[in-house]
């Protein structure tokens, strides 16, 4: 996806094609303020792990994980819009808005409690966050520390060298 590209790489987007290039590569506050459908999401085994605050980092402040700017307040979203096109506009792209996206009545309840509050953290915490239990259709899906006990056990891994694997605090600083 582009965040990750840009989240993980932005500063090579910067060397090559420049600081006006990169603020707006891509318009997505423009996009999000115009009312055109827009999602976000992670590539997973490609380019990242499935870690959503990176992008959420990204797209709020503008930075890349490193910390070099390339947006400035004009495109960048408010944590409330992120989590927005994070959650009811990647359902909309998978067309299942009428299940998931939003809590409301009649909606799938899975939900994560966090290590942090995303809405109150300084800025640079939230590329940190980390789920303590995340519930998907009822069922625990993962429990960490004082939620261990409640996780499934998990397959391994596949492939064996996905940064998945490697998921689970390895980009917070120790």
């Amino acid at each position: 996806s582009i965040q990750d590209r840009m989240a993980y790489a932005g500063e090579y987007f910067l060397d090559r094609y420049g600081a006006e290039a990169a603020s707006t590569s891509p318009p997505f506050k423009k996009i999000f303020d115009m009312g055109i459908p827009l999602g976000a999401g992670t590539d997973g085994t490609r380019v990242s792990s499935y870690n959503p605050w990176i992008a959420l980092y990204w797209m709020t402040t503008g930075k890349t994980v490193g910390g070099t700017p390339l947006y400035g307040k004009d495109n960048v979203l408010s944590r409330a819009d992120a989590l927005e096109v994070y959650t009811k506009g990647s359902a909309w792209f998978s067309n299942e808005e009428t299940v998931k996206g939003t809590l409301e009545p009649g909606m799938y309840a899975d939900f994560a409690l966090l290590s942090d509050d995303y809405f109150s953290v300084p800025d640079e915490k939230i590329k940190t966050i980390e789920a303590d239990l995340t519930v998907v259709g009822g069922d625990v899906v993962y429990g960490a520390g004082k939620y261990s006990k409640l996780a499934p056990t998990l397959a391994p891994v596949i492939p064996s060298w996905s940064p998945v694997k490697y998921y689970g605090g390895y980009q917070n600083a120790k």
